[in-house]
């Protein structure tokens, strides 16, 4: 007789152990199927979503084609905003002379007609020595070339070197440079005539009409009275930095051209009031314009006497005032009103250069100060910042 096997009973669990896992227990979520689990409290690697990569993507372009429309109309977009740019250092001047009574238009053509007859003197002084040595271009570059004959024994010594080590002899023909780059150099730095002739009445009709345009940018928000306040406390504050910046960068330049003429007054440089003139005129330039005008102070000292001990003096004392000038005068006046980081100083300036020349050179830090005062009110120190 065959006794089928017993099931096995499970044990039940002791009344004090009611409600406890056992060791062997399984356990299995009450939670009805669909529902989601609960996340995770780990830190989880940050996720890049598609809307901000296309958003990205976006806003490249538009830097690009932007960036693109300024340099192909480089002929519109370049006089408008040197006219806008000067407008603003300016209007400082042409609200002054309202309080005495005199009409903003009348005010702005004056204005205007000032700095035109400065700019158009300093050119005068200017253009006088450079016909003259333009004149006497083969005679100076005989000249530099003979001073050139003191290079001759590194000159040997470096061909000595290369041909020790079996490099080429790059220096074997060596000549002085030709003067075929002056007219393509004056073309590039003089502006055409079209941009000039939309500059001046640009200049003089955003002077007289400044006051009408602020009002027409703060009223287009309408009733958004936070966004009013802010975009007038912006104009506001573009145009008190630029017209300080104008009015320091000018006393500052116009003391190097100062000093330059005296320098080469007291070393016997020839022409010393155009050499001044060119070294204020230069120093508007940063970085480019003292360099420059040190390089042409070294040309001109070298031809002009008949040592190179005495050619050098002018520029290394140039270089002397150019370095108390750069480092300890203008940040502790200028730096003051509207620090600027040296690094982006010079970015601006590349950028600018490449994109419009010698005038976006000009206008590399004025537009510098305009994206600072933007971005310090559009983005203040106090919002809250990223880990």
């Amino acid at each position: 007789m065959s006794i089928a096997p017993s099931k096995p009973v499970p044990a039940k669990p002791l009344s004090g152990d009611r409600g406890k896992t056992q060791p062997g227990d399984r356990q299995i979520s009450k939670a009805p199927d669909g529902t989601p689990l609960p996340d995770s409290k780990a830190e989880q690697p940050p996720v890049i979503r598609r809307a901000e990569v296309v958003a990205f993507a976006l806003v490249a372009l538009l830097i690009i084609c932007v960036v693109a429309v300024l340099y192909v109309a480089k002929a519109f977009f370049l006089p408008i905003t040197m006219a806008f740019i000067i407008g603003t250092m300016l209007s400082p001047a042409a609200s002054l002379m309202e309080r005495y009574r005199i009409p903003r238009p009348v005010a702005a053509v004056l204005i205007v007609i000032a700095v035109g007859a400065t700019v158009t003197f300093m050119i005068g002084l200017i253009a006088s020595p450079v016909m003259e040595w333009s004149n006497n271009l083969p005679e100076l570059g005989a000249r530099l070339k003979e001073k050139a004959h003191l290079f001759d024994r590194p000159l040997v010594l470096w061909r000595e070197l290369q041909s020790m080590l079996g490099g080429s002899d790059a220096l074997a023909t060596f000549q002085m440079p030709k003067f075929e780059w002056v007219q393509p150099t004056v073309e590039f730095l003089s502006p055409t005539f079209t941009e000039f002739l939309l500059f001046i009445p640009t200049l003089i009709l955003f002077i007289a009409s400044w006051r009408e345009l602020r009002r027409a940018m703060i009223m287009n928000f309408g009733d958004d009275r936070p966004v009013r306040l802010r975009t007038l406390r912006i104009l506001n504050e573009i145009e008190e930095h630029l017209g300080n910046y104008l009015l320091m960068v000018t006393m500052i330049n116009v003391g190097v051209g100062i000093i330059t003429g005296i320098i080469c007054v007291a070393t016997g440089m020839p022409n010393p009031a155009g050499l001044g003139a060119m070294a204020a005129a230069l120093n508007f330039i940063p970085i480019i314009g003292p360099i420059a005008t040190f390089a042409i102070l070294v040309l001109v000292g070298l031809v002009s006497f008949p040592t190179i001990g005495a050619g050098l003096l002018a520029p290394a004392a140039f270089a002397a005032a150019t370095f108390l000038e750069g480092h300890f005068i203008t940040p502790t006046i200028v730096g003051r009103r509207l620090s600027l980081n040296a690094l982006a100083v010079f970015i601006a300036l590349a950028f600018w250069t490449w994109l419009w020349g010698p005038m976006g050179a000009f206008l590399s830090s004025p537009l510098l100060i305009v994206a600072l005062i933007i971005k310090e009110h559009l983005m203040p120190v106090n919002s809250p910042q990223l880990p």
